[in-house]
């Protein structure tokens, strides 16, 4: 197969072998001049002077003598203007101005490439406009609000015509004002290069300036014209891929006399399609990484074609390692690049800090992150002191003086933070982060060029503002910065024209390929749908000839089939699962593409069964060693919580890790007060108010007297366990009041149990209590220990009890098999209750009671006590007292989980979590 460029080539060549120096050839892209340049370089025979070989881009601003701006140097020039035309008090800020004037400049755009008159378009605009204030309203009389919204529309013409004259004097422009410029110049053009002929190849949707420029060429000088489209296209009226090419055809003059020169007829070739249905992004991208291990599929002539051109990063690591050469067009966004992120968090931490404190995630935010480590490795002792004394001391904000003395470079203080500080400091920032990567032991090339990019984007910004002084706060600072970023790109080194080509949808127009992979052939991405960024209505884009989404679509009709043309093996990839943000369904395309049904397609749809790893995890389970079993005995001797028996009923693995390892959960600050936070302050505070009545029976007076005191010991005990009371806001200070609330709750609950005439003796509170467990397998000491709440006798009867801040019910407290006791977690609370009965049996005078819970949740229970059932259901039998009998049934129970956890035959296997057990 011969490309449309070699073709291209061979017929120029063929016609000005020996005036290729007078020849101008014009392209719709970069890369398409390189490879006709190639081509052409191909046929030459001897040395000679090469034709001039340059993009419509470059062209137009030739033709029209003015540099392109960039759309961040437009926002600041368009603002300068609007500046001097908008009265003081109707002036927004730049921040607000630049939310909409990019899409008031892509409208300004859009008119001049099709040379509408801006006057008469701007005047019907506004009548428009002025037409639906009075539809939805219906009145005379506006509001201030409306008439300043009429303003702003009637204005428009005056803002585009200064705005137009001001760019015109420093000789820059946007594309649409640069193509307007060129059409007013081609007359002057031509008539000082007649002896130049002009060749333009390979063009399809063109707009009213290049419509009239390319005309005046054809008429007025030698040129000629060859379009990539196949005869397919223009012979299927139907077709869109051909709307375009088959208008000129028809109504462009030049081609009553000469002939519309369709190169192509391959489309009807035979060719082997695949349509491939593929889940996700990264799913496509280890699909395409597949195919490229195919030994049939020629890599010097294969396409990578992104639809998504995000997909760039996961394709690239998906490239086999046996492809060593590959030429990749569109480039690395930076934004990708681990720089753009810790500017991004640098930059949002500064906005956030206004009045000189820095909230303490966004401090260990900074600290932690990798990059931020050049600037702190000397202080390597102080950050980690720092970061120590928030999670104990639970330091929600941080003043100036702490975190500056860390690095001022990272953390710029509040009195000192104005637009030139801070961008000042990102290029300081840089320039340090230079050195250090610079540094041979630390050289990463990459790296360097990432930074070298960032510098630039700061340098920018630093001369915009320097010149205009519109960024006026880190806001405004951060959406430039954002939009200057988005548009960034690391361009690869590499051989253009050698190896796998990975381009974008754009940069494939010309060019052709015997192997095709084109990805995310999905509605919304392929054709991109209806998504429209300009303030025009339809109705007014159809009256004046301005391109609407039923052009877009067309658009790219063309350039998908002008891909598959001359291509003899083609993969068509889908995204089967598309979310929101990533485009629709199937595309359009690929069922329009199903039902054309040529003889020679050899067309197979499946969804690819990408190799799925089962997600269910895997459950651990750890040997005992000797040296497990040692701890395990410096443990007993220490004694066993009821608590970390608990934990290893409901996982042996968690318990080896925080009994036998001793590895903590990790310490973070409570930015909330966390409920087991919660709890100890209210145990603290009812310890402090009933350790003195022990021995005493309670009395009303002295709940009155308990009342008084209950404000301060909570206040000192929230402090102690938590944070100082005197700045509460928010959650926090709500559970300081539920914290005093369940305190006062629970003096009602005591004077209600009082009132019905109980005596209530209180004998121990918060009393330690440790006995042994004599087990017969083993001859070394082991022990329970552990804190009884507290231990009271009512009407003659000795409560065990046990404090819960939490909701518990009578059922949780239940059993009816001793076995469920060790083997399901839910029963822990029952498990709990029945470990401090048996310490209080051996170790105290007391053999005859009852252990129960108190639920602060559930006041109205009373005492929730333990029961032993004899069945399920109604008529079951309850019995609530513990006796010899009951704890020595339980002692077995509890000697068999001894020898479980030391039996080196059982490993301490993971258990799954279940959801109830939280």
């Amino acid at each position: 197969m011969k490309s449309f460029l070699a073709q291209v080539a061979k017929e120029i060549y063929t016609k000005n072998q020996n005036s290729l120096s007078t020849l101008v050839i014009i392209l719709p892209s970069k890369r398409a001049v390189t490879f006709l340049r190639n081509e052409l370089l191909k046929l030459v025979e001897k040395a000679t002077i090469a034709p001039k070989i340059i993009s419509i881009e470059e062209f137009i601003q030739d033709l029209a003598n003015l540099k392109l701006a960039t759309n961040i140097q437009l926002s600041f020039e368009f603002y300068s203007i609007y500046k001097k035309l908008t009265p003081e008090d109707q002036l927004e800020d730049f921040h607000t101005f630049t939310s909409w004037s990019q899409t008031v400049l892509q409208d300004f755009n859009e008119i001049d490439r099709y040379l509408i008159d801006p006057k008469s378009f701007f005047s019907h605009l506004f009548h428009i406009k002025e037409l639906d204030q009075f539809h939805w309203t219906n009145t005379e009389n506006k509001t201030n609000l409306q008439l300043q919204y009429l303003k702003f529309w009637e204005k428009l013409y005056v803002y585009y015509t200064a705005f137009n004259n001001h760019l015109i004097q420093k000789g820059i422009g946007y594309q649409g004002m640069i193509y307007r410029e060129a059409n007013e110049n081609i007359e002057h053009y031509i008539q000082s290069k007649k002896s130049i002929k002009h060749y333009l190849i390979g063009f399809n949707a063109l707009n009213n300036a290049e419509k009239n420029i390319f005309q005046e060429l054809l008429t007025n000088t030698e040129a000629d014209i060859y379009w990539d489209i196949d005869a397919f296209f223009i012979e299927h009226t139907e077709h869109d891929a051909g709307l375009f090419l088959r208008k000129y055809k028809d109504q462009w003059p030049y081609f009553k006399q000469h002939p519309f020169k369709v190169i192509s007829t391959h489309f009807q070739e035979e060719k082997n399609i695949q349509i491939i249905g593929v889940p996700k992004n990264i799913g496509q991208a280890k699909y395409v990484g597949n195919l490229l291990t195919q030994p049939s599929l020629d890599i010097k002539n294969t396409a990578i074609v992104l639809g998504n051109e995000n997909l760039l990063n996961p394709i690239l690591n998906s490239i086999p390692k046996t492809i060593n050469k590959a030429n990749i067009t569109s480039g690395f966004p930076l934004e990708l690049s681990p720089f753009a992120p810790f500017f991004e968090m640098l930059m949002e931490v500064w906005e956030k800090n206004k009045d000189g404190l820095w909230y303490y995630q966004d401090v260990i935010k900074i600290l932690s992150n990798p990059i931020a480590h050049t600037f702190t490795t000397g202080k390597k002792e102080e950050t980690r002191a720092l970061i120590q004394k928030i999670n104990k001391e639970n330091v929600i904000y941080l003043n100036d003086e702490t975190v500056t003395n860390i690095s001022a470079q990272l953390f710029i203080p509040a009195t000192n933070k104005t637009t030139n500080v801070i961008i000042n400091n990102c290029i300081d920032i840089i320039l340090a982060l230079k050195v250090h990567y610079s540094n041979e032991n630390q050289r990463n090339s990459l790296f360097l060029e990432y930074l070298y990019r960032f510098y630039e984007i700061f340098n920018q910004l630093n001369t915009f503002n320097q010149e205009h002084a519109f960024i006026t706060g880190i806001r405004s600072l951060k959406k430039i910065y954002d939009e200057l970023l988005s548009g960034e790109t690391v361009d690869f080194k590499g051989e253009p024209l050698e190896g796998l080509q990975i381009m974008g949808m754009l940069e494939s127009r010309n060019l052709d390929f015997d192997n095709v992979i084109l990805t995310s052939v999905n509605e919304g991405i392929l054709p991109a749908g209806k998504s429209n960024n300009s303030f025009i209505p339809f109705d007014l884009k159809v009256a004046f000839g301005l391109p609407t989404y039923k052009e877009k679509d067309a658009i790219y009709s063309y350039h998908f089939y002008r891909l598959l043309q001359r291509a003899k093996n083609i993969y068509l990839l889908y995204n089967t699962e598309p979310d929101v943000l990533e485009g629709g369904e199937k595309s359009r395309l690929l069922q329009q593409l199903t039902m054309l049904k040529q003889d020679n397609h050899h067309i197979t749809q499946f969804i690819a069964n990408p190799h799925i790893k089962n997600n269910k995890k895997e459950l651990f389970q750890i040997n005992k060693s000797n040296a497990a079993i040692q701890r395990l005995k410096e443990v007993a001797n220490k004694g066993f919580s009821p608590t970390s028996l608990s934990n290893y009923i409901r996982n042996p693995l968690s318990f080896y890790t925080q009994t036998i390892l001793g590895i903590k959960e990790i310490e973070e600050v409570e930015e909330t007060i966390a409920a087991n936070t919660l709890g100890t302050i209210v145990h603290d505070t009812l310890e402090a108010l009933y350790k003195p009545l022990e021995g005493q029976f309670l009395h009303i007076e002295h709940i009155q007297q308990m009342r008084k005191n209950i404000e301060k010991l909570v206040a000192e005990h929230f402090s102690q366990s938590y944070t100082s009371t005197s700045n509460l806001q928010g959650k926090n200070l709500i559970a300081y009041h539920v914290a005093k609330r369940y305190i006062e709750n629970f003096m009602n609950f005591e004077e209600k149990r009082l009132k019905k005439g109980k005596k209530i003796k209180i004998l121990q509170i918060e009393t330690k209590v440790k006995s042994q467990i004599k087990h017969p397998d083993y001859d070394f000491p082991i022990y329970i220990k552990g804190k009884v709440d507290r231990v009271e006798e009512v009407d003659g009867i000795i409560n065990i009890i046990d404090y819960k801040t939490g909701k518990v019910e009578q059922k949780d407290v239940e059993i009816i098999n001793w076995s469920a006791l060790t083997e399901d977690y839910k029963y822990s609370k029952a498990f709990q209750i029945l470990c401090y009965a048996y310490m209080m049996y051996k170790e105290t005078p007391y053999n005859l009671f009852e252990g129960g819970i108190i639920s602060f949740k559930n006041l109205q229970s009373e005492v929730i006590k333990f029961a032993k059932k004899d069945k399920q259901g109604k008529g079951a039998v309850k019995i609530y007292s513990i006796d010899q009998q009951l704890i020595e049934t339980f002692e077995e129970i509890l000697k068999n989980l001894i020898h479980e956890i030391f039996s080196e035959a059982i490993p301490f296997q993971e258990k799954e979590i279940q959801k109830h057990e939280y």
